[in-house]
């Protein structure tokens, strides 16, 4: 009431009960507790949780509220790494940083490859789209965080075969891409990570786990994104799972990628 800057009567209007009650609770050492409808009312009227009230939570803050500050969905532009991204790289700089991409990563992809893909979204502006990611991509290579990358097997054969996603793909690009590839991650490794997994025995949505501060999950126009520990924590196991259920693990990883890349000579 205090903080509100409430008086007893003008707590006991809002609540729809006599100023009487309201002092009655107030005392110390009082007989009388609030029924539940009581609590809600007050609670509703001050802008706090009936549980703070009741000294069920160390929290003031209404469910609603909680949940709006762990959770939010963020639009996610059709870009390479757009102004949100970027920002969430920034605050995680030296954590380690755990992505399940929608396709290859980004930060891995040679111009050429990115022109291919964002060219049908972005039109004209793609080259300037690229031009301006260029720095972002450097930062985030080389902002002291630790990344592990999973991704499918099945879509590092895709893209290699140039087939699904892939199929008007030229060779020449997807050589490229593979090359530059295995020379990012044989010159990254560890800091870099790359897993790949049996998405027949494991599903995952494209996620990013920002070290522990942060879980988001792509949804295609929008980032889903949660900041409370226990979804973070229970996004990271899930990222766990598929690392210990890679099928090509990290240290064998540039040798797969090398004969992906044989087969296309």
């Amino acid at each position: 009431m205090d903080e509100r800057r409430e008086t007893q009567s003008g707590l006991a209007r809002m609540a729809g009960v006599d100023r009487s009650t309201i002092s009655q609770l107030l005392l110390d050492g009082g007989a009388r507790l609030p029924n539940a409808q009581l609590v809600a009312s007050c609670a509703s009227a001050l802008g706090v949780s009936s549980d703070w009230l009741l000294g069920l939570s160390d929290r003031p803050e209404r469910a609603a509220d909680l949940i709006a500050a762990a959770m939010s969905i963020t639009e996610a532009p059709r870009a390479l790494v757009d102004e949100q991204i970027f920002n969430w790289h920034q605050e995680a700089a030296g954590y380690k940083i755990r992505h399940v991409p929608a396709g290859l990563p980004d930060m891995l992809k040679t111009p050429e490859m990115l022109e291919w893909e964002y060219t049908p979204s972005l039109g004209r502006t793609t080259g300037q789209a690229i031009g301006a990611s260029e720095d972002r991509l450097e930062w985030m290579r080389g902002a002291r965080s630790d990344y592990e990358i999973a991704l499918p097997v099945h879509e590092m054969t895709a893209f290699a075969s140039g087939t699904g996603y892939y199929a008007d793909l030229s060779a020449d690009i997807r050589k490229a891409q593979l090359d530059h590839m295995i020379e990012l991650h044989s010159q990254l490794y560890p800091t870099l990570r790359l897993y790949l997994f049996d998405a027949r025995r494991l599903f995952s949505a494209p996620v990013t786990v920002f070290g522990p501060l942060l879980a988001v999950i792509y949804l295609g126009r929008n980032y889903l994104a949660f900041r409370d520990k226990e979804r973070v924590q229970a996004i990271s196991r899930h990222f766990d799972g598929l690392v210990r259920a890679a099928e090509v693990p990290a240290h064998t990883v540039t040798d797969h990628l090398i004969a992906l890349r044989r087969a296309l000579d």
